[in-house]
């Protein structure tokens, strides 16, 4: 009789074990699950499909901002400004055969590009926020505050910079 007891004290143990590690995996892949689909959709995405999800945004916004016959000029030069740079390739070998020094001063410069980029798009959005009624405004800082402090995609939603 001993021996049945420790025989089924050991089986209920392991299978409370079991249970508690189940149970915390499925605690860590439902709370990782999102974040993978969201970032296996993006890499999915072909540029095309890119290129209309960003359309639609942008005419959403159009809508939402009830942009009038006379604010369409500037609507239309902030959109064009604010088109996400062509990606850049860059020659790893070429990298790779660079002096920690020279690297660096390659991407202080890239760094400097990238300002001069977003110093171009800070104009361009003042220029548009000025042409904008006070409700305008407060609808676009509420939707500008979910897009654009990230990456290269100006007010648009991107997850990670371009860089080449």
């Amino acid at each position: 009789m001993k021996t049945y007891r420790k025989h089924l004290l050991a089986a209920l143990s392991a299978l409370t074990l079991g249970a508690a590690a189940l149970g915390a995996h499925a605690q860590t892949t439902d709370q990782a699950a999102p974040q993978a689909r969201h970032g296996m959709q993006h890499q999915k995405l072909t540029p095309e499909q890119r290129a209309q999800f960003r359309a639609q945004r942008i005419a959403k916004l159009h809508d939402e901002l009830k942009i009038t016959p006379a604010q369409e000029n500037a609507w239309n030069a902030f959109v064009t400004s604010m088109q996400p740079p062509a990606r850049q390739q860059h020659d790893r070998a070429a990298w790779a055969n660079l002096t920690a020094p020279e690297r660096m001063a390659k991407m202080i410069d890239r760094q400097k590009q990238r300002t001069a980029a977003l110093e171009q798009r800070q104009a361009s959005l003042n220029t548009f926020y000025s042409v904008l009624s006070a409700d305008q405004k407060k609808t676009f800082d509420e939707k500008a505050a979910r897009f654009g402090h990230r990456g290269h995609g100006g007010w648009q939603r991107r997850g990670h910079s371009a860089q080449g």
